[in-house]
């Protein structure tokens, strides 16, 4: 259907006619000009003739010209079909450690290794994209915790703005329960979508104002549920000068305590020793079940406006013109 969105924009059609009624005509030239007794204009009498069918003529292009421009402002656009947007009534945050520690290279993508936020963000860009009506955010930490993307459906931005975070723009250290703070105040204005938060880290709190079993405690409250992943390998060969040690790279890593933060709000712990596990873990989360809700209608908006309004552009172009090809025919 043709649906019009500035429609008030048709009082204009009118407003030739006040000129024309209320406006006084200019003198015109002939008015004043002196009067010569000659036989000219017996012999411009049908020239005349001629001349009113052309002013009629250009009149009612002229009618048409402002008819076509008066309906181009009007904003002509066409409604299509309603499309039903599959929401799911999910709120997702992420929430993804920056800290020192995540430039580890303990993952491996292929044949050569990588840090962990490396290969965090290509497992998290095909989770990413299959969250297919649900509300997505991202905050990053390290020594601060921020959002960097508010809950949007627009899940093209959060996968751009992941792929764009690097490690060491939040501080070198870890402030977990700053991070799921932020997270609850991000929830606090919708009481009626499901909440989760995804939690990133592979190390222990050691900064924040909050402590993070205290900000699971807030968000159980909140009916907040988390999920909290430790990513990290538990061996790792080290070569030096002159031989190679296996080390632990995720002693540092607070399991303890993030069982018990996800455990608090109802979530689940989960432990990514490589890529492999990793995308495992994404693939059981993908797996949430959605809170139903009704469905949002969308038509999508076709613009009109163009055509009447180049419409009205080449008939303009053919009044300025019609005079030059008459002078010229005559001549």
């Amino acid at each position: 259907m043709i649906h019009f969105a500035w429609p008030w924009s048709f009082a204009l059609i009118v407003l030739p006619w006040l000129v024309h009624r209320f406006v006084p005509p200019a003198l015109a030239a002939e008015e004043a000009a002196l009067w010569v007794p000659t036989l000219e204009p017996f012999s411009a009498v049908q020239h005349q003739r001629s001349h009113r069918r052309d002013r009629r003529w250009r009149l009612w292009l002229s009618i048409l010209c402002w008819l076509l421009l008066v309906g181009a402002s009007a904003r002509p656009q066409w409604l299509g079909e309603a499309v039903e947007l599959p929401l799911s009534g999910r709120d997702l945050l992420l929430a993804v450690d920056l800290s020192g520690s995540m430039q580890t290279e303990d993952f491996q993508l292929g044949n050569r290794m990588v840090d962990r936020l490396t290969a965090l963000k290509v497992v998290a860009d095909d989770f990413i994209e299959e969250r297919v009506g649900d509300r997505l955010g991202l905050i990053l930490f390290g020594e601060q915790a921020y959002v960097q993307t508010p809950l949007t459906l627009d899940r093209k931005t959060v996968k751009q703005l992941l792929n764009e975070a690097v490690i060491g723009l939040a501080g070198d250290k870890t402030a977990i329960g700053d991070a799921i703070g932020l997270a609850v105040k991000r929830f606090e204005s919708d009481e009626e979508r499901q909440r989760v938060l995804i939690l990133l880290t592979d190390g222990a709190n050691t900064a924040g104002q909050i402590s993070p079993l205290k900000a699971a405690e807030l968000a159980a409250e909140r009916g907040l549920k988390i999920y909290t992943i430790g990513i990290g390998a538990e061996a790792m060969e080290v070569r030096s000068l002159l031989f190679s040690r296996t080390v632990n790279p995720s002693a540092d890593l607070d399991e303890k305590s993030l069982t018990a933060i996800a455990d608090k709000t109802g979530g689940r712990y989960f432990r990514a020793r490589n890529t492999e596990q990793l995308a495992d873990i994404y693939a059981l989360l993908d797996q949430l079940e959605p809170v139903e809700r009704e469905k949002d209608l969308y038509r999508p908006v076709t613009e009109l406006y163009p055509w009447p309004l180049g419409t009205a552009l080449l008939l303009s172009l053919l009044l300025l013109a019609e005079p030059l090809l008459l002078g010229r025919s005559r001549s």
